[in-house]
């Protein structure tokens, strides 16, 4: 039996190529200079707008179709409401005013700079975990379209690989700025496209078949809540200290048009009866 065979294989061996196409973002990051303060707040409003823009626009919108639009809104607002009752337990950083005499000056700097790189990271990881979120789909996708045909699996998994990529840079920047170690910001993006092949695995060996797709579409719009939650209490703050309320916000309308553009063609890549 053949390598294309197997359409497990051939879905993982796709599926892979997603996940390769976020540590390509990555590397846009880490073979550049660490950037300064209002550039990361450019930066994180324009991961802003990508979390923004695949909460709305794709999951909580792709529930909404499935299951209607009263049951897909309470999945999306269970999503907000078990993360906003869960963010009260998590220890966030935050940043705090230094009113120190000019003597302190120094100390209070560093000190302040510590504070900014604990919320940055913070910020990167919650990234992280909203992009694997977004990518488990992703890959069960690219798995029912290989199951269609090589070709069909193809054309899916290389409109993934080039939508991937931004996903990459929003998930390795802040974690490069806050712990300045350039593998550690490649491992972290690795490790959120990974979610994609997994996502193969889960669907073709682990996933029951009994469960309900109402409630697969429930919990995906439910994940379209926790992000929109996670981006607005925490990263969209995050860009408007560092870029100032007006160009963050030009950042956040920036991403979040150029991830549903990247939706758009990744949507006429699928054939008609497949959807993300």
């Amino acid at each position: 039996m053949g390598f294309t065979d197997s359409p497990v294989l051939v879905a993982l061996a796709l599926s892979l190529l997603g996940g390769v196409s976020t540590s390509i973002g990555a590397l846009f990051v880490v073979m550049n200079e660490t950037p300064n303060l209002k550039m990361l707040g450019l930066l994180q409003g324009f991961a802003a707008g990508l979390m923004l823009s695949i909460s709305f626009f794709d999951l909580a919108h792709n529930a909404i179709n499935s299951i209607g639009f009263l049951k897909g809104n309470l999945w999306f607002f269970a999503g907000v409401l078990f993360f906003a009752i869960i963010a009260n337990f998590i220890p966030e950083p935050t940043i705090a005013p230094i009113k120190d005499s000019k003597k302190k000056t120094d100390d209070g700097g560093k000190d302040m700079m510590k504070k900014h790189r604990r919320q940055v990271l913070y910020s990167g990881i919650i990234t992280a975990i909203g992009i694997s979120l977004h990518n488990f789909p992703e890959g069960m996708a690219v798995f029912l379209g290989s199951m269609k045909g090589l070709r069909v699996g193809l054309n899916l998994a290389l409109a993934i690989a080039l939508h991937n990529v931004p996903e990459g840079v929003a998930v390795a920047l802040p974690v490069y700025f806050a712990t300045q170690s350039k593998w550690q910001a490649f491992k972290l993006a690795s490790l959120s496209g990974l979610a994609e092949p997994l996502g193969v695995i889960i669907v073709a060996y682990l996933f029951p078949s009994s469960v309900s797709p109402e409630i697969l579409e429930g919990l995906l719009g439910a994940v379209g809540g926790v992000m929109a939650f996670l981006t607005l209490h925490e990263m969209l703050p995050l860009a408007f200290d560092y870029a100032g309320q007006k160009q963050a916000v030009k950042a956040v309308f920036f991403g979040m048009a150029f991830m549903s553009a990247s939706l758009y063609f990744l949507e006429i890549s699928l054939p008609a009866d497949l959807s993300l």
